[in-house]
């Protein structure tokens, strides 16, 4: 459907999405039940990946389900209303503020002050966990990485162990089992996680969002369209800067194939075969045949993502069962301050309501599937971070809902253009 069509561009919240926080749920029970009746499945999983300088960089069922989640949102993409972007110049610009010079930089203020002080004490200040070592880094054993230290971790025994006792000598072959890992403490692994997920604005279920809050889903479109083009320049640079700053490895290599592999080559792959699928077949199949095929395949690989990922982590949830309640409190309240920056702004800019919604929302809500890749290649997917960016999946349906509601019951906030409301950009 052409913008301006005269046609809505949305759907209802459908019953997977509504439930989405109850698939979540159901997901990390499966997942642990699997880790548990197979303890062996989760070393399995963890192998099949695609190693580089010897490591395990690329999950590979983690890559193919992820691609699978994120190909569908960028073959929506129509590029060229990027280029018509200027008659809405206002609720863009106050989006890229929000998205990329506010919302990194509260997400680690909101994540540390939680993580590293109100709750550090349940977590444990000195909790430790050995985590993979980052793409790049080739330093030797004892070297402190930030907060992190390398060291020798044997992998049954699940501790570390020190050189000598082994008679370990840099550059010797390492004893079946014991391999190099990056110690980190607990917290700043959680911490990290959240930054990732700081730093990844929105590109699927904001068009949900901005459709239940009666918004202009022509701008919602362009809007995610600049935000996946700024990603592959800002993403690795800025993630970098805030991982220093966190006292937290940067690993510079990883973070530049994360954004290649993850946002580059889907937004390629889609924009093409987009231009492919139109010329030879037409934009009303495109739209009503070829999309709709690719909706269960991305409910598919969202679920057996997130199975995957609890059967990894199926063990540190039995453990401390408390972390994800510890990790959902900052990303609630980080979620709710940039929903309200934006939305003031939006008001003191005297945007139509219809620009106000999404420009808001697209900034609060994240892209919890690049964020959850970055984190698995950096850390692993066994790690912290790794369960960081899981969590954020399970509070986002509610908390988006609820922030919809808001918006629907503050509309007389806002001068009103109900025309826009039917603009497609798809």
């Amino acid at each position: 459907m052409d913008a301006g069509s005269g046609e809505k561009t949305g759907k209802p919240l459908g019953f997977f999405e509504k439930y989405l926080s109850v698939w979540v749920i159901l997901c990390i029970i499966a997942g642990i039940l699997i880790g548990r009746v197979f303890p062996g499945m989760a070393g399995f999983l963890d192998r099949l990946a695609i190693n580089v300088d010897g490591a395990p960089v690329i999950s590979v069922p983690i890559a193919v389900c992820l691609f699978l989640m994120i190909y569908p949102i960028m073959v929506k993409i129509d590029f060229s209303e990027v280029i018509r972007a200027g008659k809405t110049l206002k609720p863009i610009l106050l989006t890229l503020f929000v998205n990329w010079a506010v919302k990194p930089f509260s997400m680690v203020l909101i994540a540390f002050v939680f993580l590293g002080i109100v709750f550090v004490g349940f977590i444990g200040e000195d909790e430790m966990e050995y985590v993979r070592v980052p793409l790049g880094m080739h330093e030797p054993v004892g070297t402190e990485i930030g907060d992190g230290r390398i060291v020798l971790y044997d992998k049954e025994a699940r501790e570390e162990i020190k050189p000598e006792d082994i008679g370990y000598q840099e550059g010797d072959d390492l004893p079946e089992g014991v391999v190099r890992r990056l110690a980190l403490r607990q917290w700043r692994s959680y911490l990290a996680g959240a930054i990732l997920l700081g730093i990844a604005p929105c590109t699927a279920m904001v068009f949900v969002w901005s459709y239940l809050a009666k918004g202009s889903g022509g701008l919602t479109l362009v809007m995610v369209a600049i935000n996946s083009l700024t990603m592959l320049l800002l993403y690795g640079p800025l993630g970098g800067f805030l991982l220093g700053v966190g006292r937290l490895p940067v690993p510079w290599r990883a973070m530049l194939l994360s954004i290649s592999v993850y946002v580059a080559l889907p937004l390629v792959a889609g924009f093409i075969s987009r231009k492919g699928i139109i010329a030879k077949k037409g934009r009303q199949w495109f739209e009503e045949k070829f999309l709709h095929l690719l909706t269960p395949i991305t409910i598919a690989a969202l679920l057996l993502t997130l199975v995957f990922i609890f059967t990894l982590q199926g063990d540190r949830i039995v453990r401390a069962p408390l972390a994800i309640l510890f990790i959902a409190v900052p990303l609630f309240i980080q979620t709710n301050v940039i929903f309200w920056l934006a939305y003031g702004l939006a008001r003191l800019l005297k945007l139509d309501y219809e620009d106000a919604a999404p420009a808001s929302m697209i900034g609060a809500s994240n892209h919890f599937e690049v964020a959850l890749a970055t984190a698995a290649m950096l850390f692993g997917l066994q790690s912290g971070a790794a369960l960081a960016t899981v969590v954020g999946v399970l509070i986002e349906v509610p908390v988006m809902l609820m922030l919809v509601k808001i918006c629907l019951m503050t509309k007389n906030w806002f001068p009103h253009n109900p025309a826009k409301a039917q603009k497609t950009g798809v």
